[in-house]
């Protein structure tokens, strides 16, 4: 008897935005959902599909994929909780948007201090899950299918370039939650947003800028609506950003849940190569679209590193009253990140 692991709410939003599905899907024992808020030619997507058409594959087709580009079906900071209650089987998670239940993922993500790759960031964040079970207790109810990285952020801003540490002085930046005690203590006004508002919000001056990488001139559209790069160094992690829900990993057979967990590799390395690929591209874009780009300093980039991770200690410690030691966990990445590449765990063990 043929199993179908999606649920109503999923088919009705699809249905009402005209989604397409895999024309194969009739023929598989499997189907399974997948809904993320990116539309089907960013990146992410991309990366995505790579996993499913791998998946399929490797699987002779008993497990097939539908869908859902760039709509409204998971919601940035309840995705965990949607995949949880099965709203899709599969889907882009954000716990660092999450507003409870995932303090130490949040905060962990800015514990890498001095990282300069997407493979660092991935393998860091993977030596830490292994040796803290908090990582789990936060997933409760989730199977992490991707770990995920990221170009490094500049700032991209509207009207003023940032130069120099003064600078952010009274800007009111969009940054990851990693990041906002460093710039508050830089005397600027961070905000916490879903990249997806980022636009408008530079578009109506809500925020004069936003702590992203290069690529978002492009896939973002940023370059219609601010004009300045400032080349300073934000250094960030990785985290779970694509998962499954438990009951719909049961529902699997073995040999179908090996195949999925074999092809973690697949889905991070599209991850991280199509990010590259997208930086370059949208720093070509910004160029030619008239961006103005701007150096920052190497003295001004040791001060700012400096107070990012006295930052990020600091955040560490601040958790420690809802339960969270999360002190080992910044000490750990930054010894596993002092020992250098290729990222070895065992280096950084305390």
């Amino acid at each position: 008897m043929r199993t179908h692991l999606f649920f109503i709410t999923a088919v009705f939003i699809g249905t009402l935005m005209g989604c397409s599905s895999d024309d194969n899907s009739s023929d598989a024992d499997y189907l399974l959902t997948y809904a993320t808020p990116y539309p089907s030619s960013h990146p992410f997507s991309l990366a995505d599909q790579e996993w499913m058409d791998a998946v399929v594959e490797q699987s002779q087709g008993r497990i097939a994929f539908k869908p859902y580009w760039g709509g409204p079906v998971l919601n940035a900071d309840m995705s965990m909780l949607e995949i949880r209650h099965g709203i899709a089987d599969i889907g882009l998670i954000s716990p660092i948007y999450v507003k409870g239940g995932t303090h130490l993922i949040r905060t962990q993500a800015g514990f890498y201090g001095g990282v300069r790759s997407i493979e660092d960031q991935v393998s860091v964040y993977n030596c830490l899950a292994e040796a803290f079970p908090q990582f789990d207790r936060e997933l409760e109810g989730l199977v992490v299918l991707a770990v995920q990285g990221g170009n490094l952020p500049a700032i991209i801003t509207r009207d003023k370039p940032i130069t120099s540490l003064e600078d952010f002085r009274g800007m009111r930046l969009r940054t990851p939650a990693e990041m906002v005690e460093v710039l508050r203590q830089l005397g600027a006004d961070p905000v916490n947003m879903p990249m997806g508002e980022v636009y408008s919000a530079l578009a109506k001056g809500v925020i004069d800028g936003v702590v992203a990488p290069g690529d978002t001139f492009y896939s973002l559209r940023f370059s219609e609506v601010a004009d300045h790069f400032s080349n300073i160094r934000f250094s960030r992690g990785g985290y779970p950003a694509r998962a499954m829900s438990e009951k719909t990993w049961n529902n699997l057979p073995s040999e179908l849940q090996e195949i999925i967990l074999e092809n973690r590799n697949t889905w991070e390395s599209a991850l991280s190569r199509l990010l590259k690929i997208a930086e370059a591209q949208g720093l070509e874009f910004g160029q030619e679209n008239g961006i103005q780009f701007h150096d920052f300093p190497d003295q001004e980039q040791q001060e700012f590193d400096q107070l990012y991770n006295a930052a990020a200690l600091e955040q560490a410690l601040s958790i420690a009253n809802i339960g969270i030691d999360a002190e080992p966990v910044f000490r750990t990445a930054q010894q596993i990140l002092a020992a250098g590449s290729p990222i070895d765990c065992e280096r950084g063990s305390l």
